[in-house]
């Protein structure tokens, strides 16, 4: 391990995970928005950082936290990644607790209990909800109401 001191930016940042082919290594993309002084609009500036992931725990796509290291580890890796904010593929519906790609369930949905130290079942949360389960259903065609 080299023991130069690193003069970075940017001490904490969060960015895209686009490449883990090296070895204990994740390359991140971060974007962001910068105003031209001449033409008064914002683009997008990306620069890219390579972070040491120790445990190689991240995959391409996901958004991480990384952190600024006071020594290099190398000549281009300056940074670690202190998180993972958002795992690529792990997306949980917020009203059921279930797996969704896109606007579909992964698993099936079943009217059981959705938590063992919970009585209520799916239905009954719909219903507090004000859902019916015909305005859920994608074969059910959607009849606008006459207003006046």
């Amino acid at each position: 391990m080299s023991g130069k001191l690193v003069s970075v930016h940017a001490r904490w940042v969060i960015g895209k995970v686009i490449g883990t082919k090296m070895r204990k290594t994740a390359k991140v993309r971060v974007t962001r928005l910068v105003l031209d002084p001449y033409l008064l609009k914002f683009y997008n500036k990306r620069k890219t950082y390579f972070a040491h992931d120790a445990l190689s725990q991240c995959t391409v796509g996901d958004i991480v936290l990384i952190k600024a290291l006071t020594l290099s580890r190398s000549k281009h890796v300056k940074h670690e990644l202190a998180e993972i904010v958002y795992k690529v593929g792990r997306v949980v519906d917020p009203l059921t607790g279930m797996r969704v790609t896109g606007d579909e369930f992964v698993d099936p949905v079943t009217d059981l209990a959705l938590d063992p130290g919970e009585d209520k079942s799916l239905s009954e949360k719909l219903q507090k909800l004000n859902i019916s389960a015909a305005a859920c259903g994608s074969d059910a065609p959607l009849t606008p109401t006459p207003t006046s």
